[in-house]
């Protein structure tokens, strides 16, 4: 796959964003993928940052003027362990009914969502015009820390993933390798951003486990 004609990036600033808790096996996922995203050179205006578990101030930090957000995050869909998502999460979602109080250390992607509305009423502050997920399958979220060997694999090719997304360069070694076994919403020419997912993120369970 080459890398000679990257995505242009999103208008406007950028907030990349790895999502999950280390001590949960590959719920993990988001925070190693953006510590290997901040040894690549990105556009300015673009700002990567490892956002943990700590969900109320991803929620308002969101809310600080980005036209994009891209979330990494493990997501639980059905798929093959270390299959990649695009997913598209601009539209706010609903919480869902009976939903236990906020808790700013136990919030997945979709609570952080649902979240936005409220945040940016009180606030005056505007949400992201768009919001996307890049999120992996995982195979096990088990208390441990590490990742599963499917999920390992994969965390590269959403390092990529997001370089494209955001209009970086993917360096050439990179670029030649082909995507991982199971790989969604890769782009088949460069140029093209892929198309996401529009039904939103199921995202893995970390509310059970403090941190």
């Amino acid at each position: 796959m080459s890398s000679a004609a990257p995505a242009a990036g999103p208008p406007g600033k950028t907030l990349i964003a790895g999502v999950g808790n280390i001590f949960l096996g590959d719920d993990g996922f988001g925070v190693e993928a953006v510590r290997r995203l901040a040894e690549h050179p990105l556009p300015e205006g673009v700002e990567v940052v490892d956002a943990g578990v700590r969900g109320v101030h991803l929620a308002y930090q969101m809310l600080e003027g980005y036209h994009t957000v891209l979330l990494v995050d493990a997501a639980a869909r059905g798929g093959a362990p270390g299959t990649v998502y695009l997913l598209d999460a601009t539209t706010s979602s609903a919480p869902a009914a009976g939903a236990t109080a906020l808790d700013g250390h136990h919030m997945t992607p979709d609570t952080v969502l649902a979240l936005l509305d409220t945040l940016s009423a009180g606030t005056g502050q505007r949400r992201p015009q768009r919001v996307l997920v890049v999120g992996c399958e995982p195979a096990d979220v088990a208390e441990g820390i590490g990742l599963s060997a499917p999920v390992e694999a994969a965390v590269d090719e959403a390092v990529r993933l997001v370089l494209r997304l955001v209009g970086a360069d993917v360096p050439a070694a990179d670029a030649a390798d082909e995507p991982a076994a199971g790989a969604a919403h890769e782009p088949e020419h460069p140029a093209e951003e892929p198309a996401p997912v529009a039904n939103g993120p199921g995202t893995s369970e970390r509310n059970t486990t403090p941190c």
